[in-house]
């Protein structure tokens, strides 16, 4: 891709609603974002690598917890089944602004209750649970931007 191309895509995602794009292929990565965190390091990516079709969720992760210093923690591991992200989009964890969240860390939930809501084109796309049990984890901040496949929730 010369560089003509790329001010073209440039010019054109900065004329368009879009907050970010991405385009990839064996050899190169282009990433643009309109998003207001900081720009994350790219690395390229390995001509033999194919990546999997389906995320894959591991239960058992260890979850570190900040310690002040002067104090010693062995690191947690959290408990439970690990929600998903059924999509792509921004992740709302209460309906409105000036509204409570859905849930909070210790609290119960019933099967099908709102865990929290995931934009995607201008669309609210509630996540529900998938069992009854207890929030061990919320694994996503307000107004984050959710890949699919990527733990939202932990639930017990």
């Amino acid at each position: 891709m010369d560089i003509k191309e790329i001010k073209d895509l440039m010019a054109q995602f900065d004329a368009s609603s879009l907050k970010e794009f991405s385009y990839s292929t064996t050899s190169d990565q282009l990433v643009f974002s309109k998003n207001d965190h900081a720009p994350q390091a790219v690395t390229p990516l390995p001509v033999a690598e194919v990546a999997p079709s389906v995320p894959v969720v591991s239960v058992e992760t260890p979850v570190e917890v900040a310690v002040p210093a002067g104090e010693s923690s062995p690191v947690e591991t959290a408990e439970g089944d690990v929600v998903a992200s059924p999509l792509v989009g921004v992740a709302y964890l209460a309906p409105s602004p000036d509204k409570p969240a859905f849930v909070e860390v210790g609290a119960s939930v019933r099967k099908g209750q709102t865990l929290m809501i995931i934009e995607a084109m201008k669309v609210m796309n509630e996540v529900p649970a998938p069992h009854d049990g207890v929030v061990t984890e919320i694994l996503v901040a307000n107004e984050d931007v959710v890949e699919y496949g990527q733990g939202l929730v932990r639930l017990k």
